[in-house]
Formats: structure tokens, sequence, C-alpha cells
């Protein structure tokens, strides 16, 4: 990665939101919200290329500097996060699930062996390994991704997994208090100053 590459990912970063509530205990859950629409018509994506997607990977653990991120893999993720955002968005709203997304989160799990192979070597005699050649770690990257939403949307917190209701936001949260429905301190302080000015429109007329 160039040093001009590793600004621009740092850049895209820096524009980012917080992570929102629920995104420390799933992945998942940030990885939902790796792209988010702001006011005034602006955006951003984390895994917009492959090195912010690289970076995004690194972050959380599910990968290491040192593998080569491609435009193919970096669209791989993206896909993946697009599937992922509609069933969140169907548990959300109480809705059938789109039939291809639930095809391609489980595609993502079962792309890789999750169990320790049986290996041999002359040194070691027989021992169990797990499987994670370089070539495939964004293999493994999107499996465990895939794993955390299937259990996030099947668990005990699907229950309390919301849409940030500040438009036009578009991320995903878990509830913490019963009337906290935004996933940051700014997109909550945008709805308050919607609901004020509102009210003072209101009562002015």
């Amino acid at each position: 990665m160039t040093a001009m590459d590793d600004t621009l990912a740092t850049g895209i970063a820096q524009a980012a939101l917080p992570p929102a509530p629920g995104a420390d205990r799933y992945r998942s859950l940030d990885f939902a919200d790796a792209a988010a629409t702001l006011p005034a018509g602006q955006s951003y994506d984390l895994l917009a290329t492959p090195e912010s997607a690289m970076h995004w990977l690194v972050d959380h653990d599910l990968t290491t500097p040192n593998v080569q991120m491609y435009e193919v893999c970096a669209q791989r993720m993206r896909t993946l996060r697009t599937h992922v955002r509609a069933l969140f968005a169907t548990r959300v709203d109480g809705t059938t699930p789109p039939e291809e997304s639930l095809r391609a989160v489980n595609e993502a799990l079962t792309a890789v062996a999750t169990a320790p192979l049986l290996a041999w070597d002359g040194t070691q005699g027989l021992r169990r390994v797990q499987a994670h050649p370089t070539d495939r770690a964004v293999n493994h990257a999107l499996a465990t991704l895939a794993a955390d939403a299937a259990d996030l949307l099947t668990g005990p917190d699907a229950g309390i997994l919301a849409a940030c209701g500040s438009a036009p936001c578009d991320r995903f949260l878990l509830l913490t208090h019963g009337r906290r429905h935004w996933c940051s301190t700014r997109c909550g302080d945008r709805a308050r100053a919607a609901r004020a000015y509102a009210r003072r429109s209101g009562a002015g007329r």
C-alpha cells in the first residue's frame, strides 16, 4: 500500500460516524454500517477502495496488514454487506428476507472450512490445523462476518436490532435504551433539532 493509498483510506475513516451501539459486540453490525448516508447529499463508504477495505478488516482483527487486497475482493465485501443489510432491514421491519440474501450469507458461511483439518508432517506427525492460506484470507473474513450476522439475526439480541431513526441516516444499531433510536450522538442531535424546529414551526402558524 502506498503512502497516498494509506492517506486516502485514513481520510475516509475520519469522515465516518462512530460505531453504533452494539458494534462492539457484533462485527457484522459495524460491517453493515460501513457505509452511511449523511445530510445534504453526503455519504461515505469504508469499503469503497481495496485500501480502505483492508484497513477495515485489519481494524476488526479479520486479517493482517500483509495480505494483498484487490478490487474484486473489496467488491465481494460490498456485495455481502448489501445482503447483510437486507437481512437486517427485513428483521427490523418484520418482513420476509430476500432469498438471494439468504443464499449469499449461506455461501459465505460455507466457503471455507470451519473445523481444524487433519494434517501430517514428518516432525510433528498427525495434528489438527486451521486452514487459513493467505490467498483465502478474504474468504475467512467474509465467513466470520456471515456467521456473526447469522448469530445476531437468530440470537437474543435480534429483538433489539433497529434502524437509525434520524433521516437520512441508514445505519443499524442495537437499542440500549427504550427511546434511543439513533446510531450516534450526531444523529440524535439532528433528530432533536428537527423535532424542535417542527414544534416551533407549528406554534408559529
